[in-house]
């Protein structure tokens, strides 16, 4: 048996080694356009390097090598026999007629190396290859590293779906990769055209390459990229070739297996290769003569107008809408016109857009709503609304048209409301002006540095009363109680000492009174028994302010008890002595240590009283030159009193200020200033009804009556809650809730009673809510003091721009002294404006004036 085992590896090593060779072969009946396959065979899996030839160029590779292991044994008759194979596997793709060779592949088998046959590969010609399907089995992959990428190998095939347009018309411009090598990145952006306004169609962010026979090739394509393009000028536009960088990994075909694995496994390399993609010219034709009322449209499109209701009363705002749909140039429409009655209120059209774009152009529809206020009763005809484009489909203009609108408009009763108002406003119901000081700043207090300074000190009292209460709840002051102990225990050691002395007790006499000179300064300074030295007593009292004299008797008074405890003489005079001389320092500590804590408290209070100085000290400055405005306004010196009031109003402002010089403003005839100044005071005093009174009789005497649009309920519930009062009145009512928040904090948590608890923590909570609500609502009104957003018209009249251009269209006029917003204040000569009723336009900013 071992001799069959030792013969049998015998036969098997001698194969292996003397019997290892490999041999190629390839497909046969290659043809130009389709893939073949080329093997490589080794009678041994023991292989320690392949390396195959190098290919011809006209033979790419498509995939490979793929390995693959085979390996048999048999045992016949006692014979054994065993076979193992290696085959590695390559794919190509013949692109070329004719006869190439491949050289010998290479590969290490035991230290010995070993070449495969040649391989001669015959091309013939495609017969069907000008129809034939079958190359777009074919899937292109990289080219070998040592190969330079040429131009038929990756290119950007540009194309139009039009060459020659009309004006408007839309164009498709594709831009198309083709590529026979692996292409993993590639960046280019379209230059900005002239000539055209241009959109970009959104394709997928993943890219998809198919396979495509182009000049014979099977190549990878996808569509990069797609723009719609509407030419707006005519003659010959150029579309300009751009330049597109990409990344091409190349794979290193004779790389070693090996060498790959172990530095990374890919055996490919990134190379940056860019691509041209060539211009293109368009013919764009000029449309025929255009139509009065052309809209601009080119494509293929629809109207339809409606009216939002037929029965209206005398004020109540109706809709008009019309709406274009089909496909073409939609969003270079002009809009239609609507024509209203005359004496209708209109306001500008408002546009939404349902518009997608396509290879076709944009699709959708836009819907123009036009806006308008009856302001008499009757029955009135709203004219049909025309739209004008052009038909590519017919090469010839269309007019669509749609039927009349009728509109029913009936008295509205609260008109009559209003009318009885506005007549019963004269000139002579103007309230009249605020006598006396006034409260005058010329900074805002909330948010300031004096408002931060007062939260600081609601925080610190706060925090002060917190660890007071604390240390009295839970008596953990034990230094401060042996303070407060130092003159009870000093006065019992007294009195025994004395009781001593009586007793001609002399040792017992002056122990007990060193006790108690020792024990007392010990609590009153705080100074731990271990550390009591007559040096650090003389330190302590001097850091206290005690003078050096107190200091000096009060150690002299020590070092007499010692010394009196052994001097000769009469004992009890020596103890009498003793006893007087400690009463005597222990009084002027104390009377030096009461003085030194006063005189504490005095500065404290100074501190304090200097604070409140300075948070208050704006309430009664320039009282006396207001009281003369005051004086020439009460004698009808109403443009001297103007002039004063303006003079008050330079040092600072506050609401009555305002107010009383708008109706000096309003008796001289400046309705426009009047109403000015009465905006500025309600800004700074929203809840005052005498401001509210004067302003809308102010308003009543101009000409434009503007309808504020309708505002959502609970917003009108905020903004009356918020203009209760004044940005000072909501500081005040937060520091009272302040201060409330914070008795009723101290009484849950140092309150022994549940009751008191539960009321400390319910009503710390509910003055909380009140704290924050009185903050955010001063904060609002102190952004509207800072914002400053709404203007008043100055001059008698004004148009209105649609664009911030004098030469921009006129949209509507206004009059001097109506209210507007300024939404855009960022140019300095054009400001943007929204009226209440919500109508916009520029204006120039020299014709208005910030309230």
């Amino acid at each position: 048996m071992r001799i069959f085992i030792v013969s049998f590896l015998s036969f098997v090593f001698a194969i292996s080694v003397f019997g290892q060779k490999i041999i190629a072969e390839v497909s046969p009946n290659i043809v130009v356009g389709e893939q073949f396959h080329l093997t490589y065979t080794v009678n041994s899996q023991d292989v320690k390097e392949f390396r195959i030839g190098k290919i011809p160029e006209e033979l790419e590779v498509l995939i490979g090598p793929k390995t693959s292991y085979q390996s048999s044994y048999q045992l016949v008759n006692g014979k054994a026999s065993s076979s193992q194979t290696l085959t590695y596997t390559y794919v190509l793709f013949a692109s070329k007629k004719g006869t190439f060779v491949i050289p010998s592949a290479q590969i290490i088998v035991g230290n010995k190396r070993i070449e495969s046959n040649s391989v001669k590969v015959y091309v013939g010609s495609n017969p069907q290859s000008s129809n034939t399907n079958k190359g777009s089995q074919g899937k292109p992959i990289a080219h070998g590293s040592g190969t330079k990428i040429s131009g038929s190998d990756l290119f950007v095939k540009v194309s139009a779906n039009k060459r020659s347009v009309y004006e408007q018309e839309p164009v498709l411009l594709t831009y198309k990769v083709y590529t026979l090598v692996d292409l993993t990145q590639l960046i280019g952006k379209m230059p900005d055209l002239k000539g055209f306004h241009t959109q970009e169609l959104e394709l997928p962010q993943q890219k998809n390459f198919k396979v495509e026979m182009f000049n014979g090739r099977p190549y990878r394509t996808v569509t990069w990229s797609q723009y719609v393009m509407f030419p707006q000028v005519v003659g010959k536009l150029d579309i300009p070739s751009i330049t597109f960088n990409g990344i091409v990994a190349l794979k290193n075909l004779n790389v070693d297996p090996f060498e790959a694995f172990f530095n990374g496994g890919s055996g490919y390399t990134e190379v940056k290769h860019s691509i041209k993609a060539p211009g293109l010219t368009l013919q764009v034709v000029p449309l025929p003569n255009r139509p009065a009322g052309f809209s601009g449209g080119v494509g293929k499109f629809t109207l339809s107008v409606g009216l939002n209701k037929n029965e209206v009363k005398t004020n109540e705002p109706i809709k008009v809408s019309v709406t274009v749909n089909g496909t073409g140039n939609l969003k270079l429409i002009k809009a239609p016109s609507v024509n209203y009655p005359k004496d209708f209120d209109r306001y500008d059209v408002q546009t939404t857009d349902k518009t997608e774009l396509t290879s076709r152009g944009v699709e959708g529809s836009m819907v123009y709503d036009y806006l308008a206020v009856p302001r008499n009763q009757g029955k009135f005809e709203i004219p049909p609304v025309e739209f004008i484009y052009y038909d590519l489909e017919s090469n010839s203009y269309k007019t669509l048209k749609s039927s009349k609108l009728v509109l029913n408009v009936s008295k509205n009763p609260e008109d009559d409301i209003e009318v009885a108002k506005s007549q019963a406003l004269s000139d002579n119901d103007i309230r009249d002006i605020k006598i006396g000081p006034s409260v005058i700043s010329d900074d805002i207090f909330f948010g300031s540095f004096r408002y931060k300074l007062v939260l600081t000190l609601f925080f610190l009292l706060f925090i002060g009363m917190f660890f007071i209460f604390k240390y009295k709840k839970n008596g953990t002051d034990w230094y401060k109680q042996k303070e407060n102990r130092a003159n009870k225990v000093a006065a019992k050691r007294l009195r025994t000492a004395k009781k001593l002395m009586s007793e001609d007790n002399q040792a017992g006499f002056y122990d007990e009174v060193l006790r108690a000179l020792w024990g007392y300064i010990g609590y009153k300074l705080r100074i731990p028994v271990e550390q009591l030295s007559r040096d650090n007593i003389s330190q302590k009292l001097f850091d206290f302010g005690i003078d050096n004299e107190i200091i000096k008797r009060f150690i002299e008074a020590l070092d007499e008890c010692e010394f009196e405890r052994y001097a000769p003489g009469d004992a009890k005079g020596n103890m009498n002595k003793t006893f007087n001389t400690v009463m005597d320092a222990i009084m002027q500590i104390e009377d030096g240590m009461k003085g030194k804590k006063s005189f504490g408290k005095r500065i404290i209070g100074l501190r304090l009283y200097f604070v409140i100085i300075l948070v208050l000290a704006p309430l009664s400055l320039f009282a006396i030159t207001k009281d003369e405005a005051d004086s020439l306004y009460l004698m009808k010196q109403y443009k001297l009193a103007v002039k004063d009031y303006e003079l008050v109003l330079s040092k600072g402002v506050s609401s009555d200020l305002y107010y009383n010089l708008g109706n000096a403003y309003y008796k001289s005839g400046n309705i426009t200033r009047a109403i000015i100044n009465y905006e500025r005071a309600l800004l700074l005093d929203p809840s005052d009804d005498d401001i509210k009174t004067n302003l809308r009789i102010a308003n009543n005497r101009i000409i434009d009556k503007i309808v504020p649009r309708p505002k959502i309920f609970f917003i009108e519930w905020y903004n009356s809650a918020m203009n209760l009062m004044n940005v000072d009145g909501w500081v005040d009512l937060g520091f009272v809730a302040l201060g409330m928040v914070i008795i009723f904090f101290l009484l849950y948590f140092f309150s022994r009673r549940i009751v008191l608890r539960k009321i400390g923590f319910f009503g710390g909570s509910i003055f909380v809510v009140i704290f924050v609500t009185a903050t955010i609502f001063a904060y609002e009104q102190n952004q509207k003091l800072i914002e400053r957003n709404e203007a008043i018209i100055l001059t008698p009249f004004v148009l209105i721009k649609k664009s911030p251009s004098s030469g921009g269209s006129d949209l509507f006029m206004l009059h001097e002294g109506t209210k507007v917003q300024i939404l855009d204040g960022e140019l300095m000569e054009w400001k943007e404006i929204r009226l209440l009723d919500g109508r916009k336009g520029w204006i120039e900013t020299s014709n208005i004036e910030r309230i």
